[in-house]
């Protein structure tokens, strides 16, 4: 299995594109900030094995994993493209099935607007959902809508992959996704960054 790899915008964190898929076409993406959190998703439990592996983000076709300040890629890189190979190639889930995304309500649910702020936070979704998260997961990471405050004007969105924690992403947050939001949905005054 030949699996390509990309340097990200953030030092840390590299992208493992293996050309087949991880968690499948259309699923979001899975954000696996600890080896705590990874215990349900195989995957990535195989991958915080790895000395010096500190993240992991499962996308629908690839995977980011963040290594720590420490580690030097030339010694993580060949682990973790051994673990992801082994992985696929043996057909075993990225995700268990029972914790594989469906029925959960998702992380922000429309339900919770009425009226013309419903309509912001549809215009605000969508924009994120077709300019920003493709081009974010060119880059390995994923930025997702979290919250909007009507009354302040504030949009609140949270960080994953490559995108957590690079030294570029607050000016990204700011001079792109802000002035973009600004621009088409005159509601937005500011936007945040949230875990």
């Amino acid at each position: 299995m030949f699996i390509q790899t990309e340097d990200t915008p953030n030092p840390q964190s590299m992208k493992f594109n293996p050309g087949e898929p991880v968690l499948g076409e259309g699923a979001p993406g899975l954000d696996f900030p600890n080896a705590a959190a990874a215990e349900r998703a195989p995957l990535a439990r195989a991958l915080f094995e790895i000395e010096g592996v500190e993240g992991v983000f499962l996308g629908a076709d690839f995977v980011t994993v963040t290594k720590s300040g420490n580690a030097d890629w030339a010694h993580v890189k060949p682990s973790v493209l051994g673990v992801i190979a082994d992985h696929l190639l043996a057909g075993l889930p990225a995700v268990d099935e029972m914790s594989a995304p469906g029925g959960a309500k998702p992380a922000t649910c429309l339900d919770d607007y009425e009226g013309e702020d419903r309509e912001v936070v549809e215009q605000i979704i969508e924009l994120i959902d077709t300019r920003v998260r493709p081009a974010v997961a060119a880059d390995g990471g994923d930025i997702v809508f979290k919250h909007y405050e009507p009354r302040t004007g504030v949009v609140f969105l949270s960080m994953h992959g490559a995108c957590s924690g690079c030294p570029s992403s607050t000016m990204t947050l700011k001079a792109g996704i802000e002035n973009m939001l600004k621009h088409y949905v005159p509601e937005v005054v500011k936007v945040e960054a949230v875990q």
